[in-house]
């Protein structure tokens, strides 16, 4: 008696199960498809970050080596591919370099290189501040100080990490200008700063020693 009960039992849920496979089957294969094609997606393109990955590096390494022969045209449009083209932690990295090559060729060219890239928020604010402080270099020796002082004295407060070389410049531009008093205060919070690197704090002191030598500050 109870094995005729099993076998009802299992004829009722083999009934049930062919009812809806007739009724969701469609639905439960296109899923599986679904999955299997979304695995097989990420996987070619993950494969394919991978493949465009090396190859920009391999462009990158071409352009650094152009760069180091003093194939400075060749270089600088070489970078520029990479930034225009390249995976987006190249593209950075390709965005610098190409700035560093125009300098060697175009100063103003690579200050507006450097602009850019110290107002796009995309790129984060070290890379922000490096461009700033690349572009202080190229103008320090023909900026005015107020123009100066307007691109790197954000960059002088604790706890950026180009501070050192942003007070460096902008007392060495106050010092061209003939503005002692700024000049000092400079070099005053180099010095003053235990975490300032030993040769920004030697071409501290000794511009600091000038000021003391012409009387004044």
């Amino acid at each position: 008696m109870v094995d005729i009960f099993q076998e009802v039992d299992e004829e009722v849920r083999r009934e049930q199960l062919k009812k809806l496979w007739q009724r969701y089957g469609n639905l439960l294969i296109a899923a599986c498809f679904l999955v299997v094609a979304g695995v097989g997606g990420w996987r070619g393109y993950d494969y394919w970050q991978a493949k465009k990955a090396g190859e920009t590096g391999a462009a990158f390494e071409q352009a650094a080596i152009l760069a180091e022969t003093g194939k400075h045209k060749e270089a600088e449009a070489a970078f520029a591919k990479i930034a225009a083209d390249g995976t987006a932690g190249y593209r950075v990295l390709a965005r610098l370099r190409e700035a560093g090559e125009l300098a060697q060729t175009d100063k103003t060219a690579a200050v507006n290189a450097y602009d850019a890239l110290a107002a796009d928020k995309s790129v984060g604010q070290v890379i922000e501040d490096l461009a700033a402080v690349r572009a202080g270099y190229l103008l320090v020796d023909t900026a005015p100080y107020a123009q100066m002082a307007t691109r790197l004295e954000p960059l002088t407060a604790p706890g950026r990490i180009f501070r050192h070389s942003a007070r460096e410049l902008l007392a060495l531009s106050a010092w061209k200008a003939g503005d002692a008093r700024a000049a000092r205060k400079w070099t005053d919070m180099i010095m003053a700063d235990p975490a300032t690197p030993a040769g920004t704090r030697s071409r501290a002191q000794v511009l600091s020693e000038l000021i003391a030598a012409n009387g004044k500050g």
